[in-house]
């Protein structure tokens, strides 16, 4: 019985050891699944709760009442009208609208965010005088005849009739009717008090002619508190600009706004909803207001939500992200953040100043006093307060000696802050979600103990010189005599040594997670993946080796890039990857799974695309029959949508200069994504150009500027692009165009037949019927501008998507593209001095003095 009750209580500690190996593994991620989770059991409440109500149709009419057993629905069943608490445990209600019979609905309007009602006490009601108010069923204010709660609004007397309508738009009007029923005068609605939501057809702006009202968003206060919050959006009518603001101070501006493309410079693309603008100017009111082609697109509703702490994203479907005004505040260089000393980190000196949500306890260090633990509070005086994490935060980050700080209360509100004088500590048994922010350069280890340090588990990499093989990688080291714990290491690789410690100290069947999903295969798994390299998994051979198809043990599919021995460049372009897989994350880029480094061999491990590469199918005869018009236009604008990506709206500015139909990937819907950046460089977003003695890419598709004189810019990749775009409007090679009495390119080949008003006997004769004449023309014409000789003149990326896509805007004439005739010399500076190396169609690493 004995030895029974020992292997018992062995097997649960090895059970509780393994359970806080897990934990401490996967860190946040299991906080966020938690959190995650506790919103989709409060949207499921709400939804069960919203599902028992009575239908009273879409309008109340004077004497008519709804109560927290009934709700509106407007007449095409989108939205809906009704009491909710905020969770099952809630006391309070309050009167939102809502998507209809959607069970995790965001609620887009709160009529009564000031003064929630006791639950089930509240009633909407028009009485008799036409005034449309929240009052209570229970005794105080707001009961029976009294004073109401909330006056939404009210309809001077009148022989019409009134009403108060629930519209399928979301907006809530209290409205005049005719004797036809048609709309006399609207008096009040809810599209001009909006809340923390912005829905097709609000406004964000001013109206003059009402006292200067102010059509603004105002977040809340935390997910299950609608009380105002730190956030406002709204519009700036002297910089015409969207502003996202902290407590008055501007955290993030939109850009101008360009009436070709119909975009902001710094809102994030929305890759399934398209935003259509407008712009209203007069005397009277100036505002922004949006539209979308249909109310649901790809399973996405418009509905753009300000969160408690400056997020701005929409919120169905993929949740994507509009602006990012939460991270203005972490000496990130975001899009539109404004470089205001209010925002920045004041403790410079310091690495990463981000805050992490974390469950456990501060307490004083063994050789502190208690006098600064905690340091101090702020605004703590009632349990209604509206100071939010977002306002902590920032204060805890102007003073260096903050480590960081909790609530007193349930909302969240009330900061207590800590000093640097108190530690952390980590506890996964309390019960909730993860309550305490802890600045990211803490904790402190415990200097009375010795951590057993093994194989680390989460590492990111950082570039420290372009022209040295050494890069470091930051890595997150497992504390397992101190499972509570864990602390950042920072560890300095060289490539070998990194094989070292990846082939010694790393099971063969188990891979090394990395940040960003990347991890470090072993070559066992690499192996057994793809049977030895067989050759017929290899899918074809590029300028740095050989790539295979393979298959995980997972199931899951992949490429695997085997870079030549042989290649005198591919360690360069191997790291260039690595670092690079960091910074870009879109749908029309290849994605990287991650690397394997076996003795002089190295790989990298992407997604696997089923359709290889665009060129497969372009330059043959019977493939590309199955490249009608259409698909050939889409995979030209998602071509474009990733360079716009690579140049403008990723975190660095990053040009690819190897842009062409191989490295252009197809997924199982035929979809590109470029690929390859082993030669790709990062530009910071105020170099403009650089001038390399090293020129690398391909022959063929490299502007004048760069072949002959090392000059690279953004504009490099426009005139790849032109180049490329008109091979898939020809279905022929660059390099294979001829006449009687020269040589010809296909962007000489093109400019003769667009002079001669012949552009349409370019067209790949796989396309017949199903080509739109025009819009051929007009690609021809942007592919023409996209490889003129003078870089200054070709269109940014982001003037390709307007020209390709606003059939109404002129285009300016072409001029004769460079490299039009003869033989295509390229050049590179060897001693001072250009020298010739090759001729058109060779793909070249490195052309570089020796």
């Amino acid at each position: 019985m004995v030895n029974v009750m020992a292997m018992l209580a062995g097997f649960q500690e090895q059970h509780e050891k393994a359970m806080y190996l897990v934990i401490i593994n996967h860190g946040f991620r299991f906080v966020q699944l938690l959190i995650f989770f506790l919103i989709i059991l409060s949207s499921l409440w709400d939804f069960h709760v919203a599902a028992a109500r009575d239908n009273i149709g879409d309008t109340l009419r004077v004497g008519d009442t709804l109560n927290s057993s009934s709700a509106l629905v407007s007449a095409s069943n989108k939205f809906t009208l009704l009491f909710l608490t905020n969770g099952s445990s809630s006391n309070y209600s309050y009167l939102y609208i809502k998507r209809y019979n959607v069970s995790d609905a965001n609620k887009a309007w709160v009529a009564n965010r000031d003064s929630p009602v006791l639950y089930p006490h509240g009633v909407l009601t028009l009485d008799s005088n036409n005034t449309l108010k929240i009052i209570t069923t229970q005794g105080g204010p707001g009961s029976g005849d009294g004073d109401p709660l909330v006056v939404l609004g009210s309809v001077p007397k009148s022989s019409s009739t009134v009403v108060a309508t629930l519209l399928d738009s979301g907006n809530f009007i209290l409205q005049e009717l005719n004797s036809d029923g048609s709309t006399k005068q609207v008096w009040w609605q809810s599209f001009d008090y909006p809340t923390d939501t912005f829905l097709p057809g609000m406004k964000l702006g001013v109206n003059h002619s009402n006292n200067g009202h102010i059509w603004s968003l105002t977040s809340w206060t935390s997910f299950h508190n609608p009380l105002p919050g730190p956030f406002t959006l709204g519009w700036d009518p002297n910089g015409r600009q969207l502003e996202i603001r902290g407590r008055g101070t501007v955290y993030w501006r939109s850009g101008n706004y360009n009436t070709s493309s119909n975009r902001f410079e710094f809102i994030i693309p929305n890759q399934k909803l398209i935003f259509h603008y407008s712009i209203f100017l007069n005397e009277n009111e100036e505002y922004l207001t949006y539209t979308t082609r249909d109310d649901d697109q790809n399973g996405e509703f418009p509905e753009w939500l300000l969160n408690f702490d400056g997020r701005l994203f929409n919120f169905y479907g993929s949740a994507l992200d509009i602006a990012r005004a939460d991270e203005c505040g972490n000496n990130i260089d975001g899009l539109g953040c404004q470089t205001n000393d209010q925002l920045t980190d004041f403790c410079k000196a310091e690495v990463g100043q981000k805050f992490q949500q974390k469950k456990g306890y501060f307490k004083p260090t063994p050789l502190s006093s208690t006098s600064r633990c905690p340091y101090w509070l702020k605004d703590v005086s009632n349990t209604t307060s509206n100071i939010t994490s977002a306002d902590c935060e920032d204060t805890c980050r102007r003073y260096c000696d903050c480590l960081g700080f909790d609530f007193l209360y349930q909302y969240p509100t009330g900061c207590r802050f800590w000093s640097s004088d108190c530690e952390f500590y980590e506890d996964f048994t309390q019960p909730g979600t993860a309550s305490s922010f802890v600045r990211s350069m803490a904790p402190k280890s415990s200097p009375s103990k010795s951590p057993v340090i093994k194989p680390f588990a989460s590492c990111v990499i950082y570039e420290e010189e372009e022209e040295n093989l050494n890069f470091q990688v930051y890595c997150l080291v497992k504390h397992y005599k101190q499972l509570d714990r864990f602390n950042f290491m920072f560890l300095r690789f060289s490539v070998p040594a990194l094989f070292l410690v990846g082939e010694n100290e790393i099971d063969q069947n188990k891979l090394l997670v990395m940040g960003h999903d990347l991890s470090i295969f072993s070559y066992a798994s690499i192996m057994a993946a793809t049977c030895n390299f067989a050759e017929e998994n290899k899918l074809g051979e590029g300028g740095f080796g050989p790539v295979y198809k393979g298959r995980l043990l997972t199931g899951k599919e992949i490429a695997v890039k085997r870079l030549s021995k042989c290649s005198g460049q591919g360690t360069l372009e191997f790291k260039n990857e690595l670092i690079l897989i960091y910074e870009l994350q879109h749908t029309n880029l290849v994605q990287l799974f991650g690397f394997c480094i076996h003795r002089e061999e190295r790989m990298l491990i992407y997604e696997y695309m089923p359709n290889k590469s665009l060129d497969y199918f372009l330059f043959d005869a019977t493939e590309g029959v199955l490249l009608d018009w259409h698909k050939r236009f889409s995979i030209i604008e998602g071509i474009t949508q990733g360079l716009l990506y690579l140049h403008k709206y990723s975190r660095k500015k990053v040009v690819h200069r190897d842009l062409k139909a191989s490295n252009v990937l197809l997924d199982k819907d035929m979809n590109p994504k470029i690929s390859d950046f082993g030669m790709a460089r990062i530009f910071t977003h105020t170099e403009l150009q650089i001038n390399t003695g090293r020129i690398v890419g391909t022959l063929g598709y490299m502007p004048p500027e760069y072949a002959m004189n090392g000059i690279f810019s953004i504009k490099s990749d426009v005139y790849s692009f032109g180049v490329l775009m008109l091979e898939i409007l020809s279905g022929r090679k660059n390099n294979s165009f001829y006449n009687d009495d020269r040589v010809l390119n296909l962007a000489g080949y093109a400019w003769e037949l667009w002079k001669d008003g012949a552009g349409l006997q370019l067209m790949d004769s796989n396309l017949g019927d199903s080509c739109n004449k025009d819009q051929f023309l007009r690609c021809v014409n942007v592919g023409l501008l996209c490889v003129g000789d003078n870089a200054a003149n070709r269109p940014t990326m982001s003037e390709v998507i307007s020209m390709l896509t606003n059939e109404s805007l002129p285009l300016p004439e072409p001029t004769k593209p460079s490299f039009c005739t003869e033989e295509v010399i390229v050049a590179t500076i060897v001693g001072g001095k250009p020298q010739i190396l090759s001729m058109n169609g060779m793909t070249i690493s490195d052309m570089c003095g020796r």
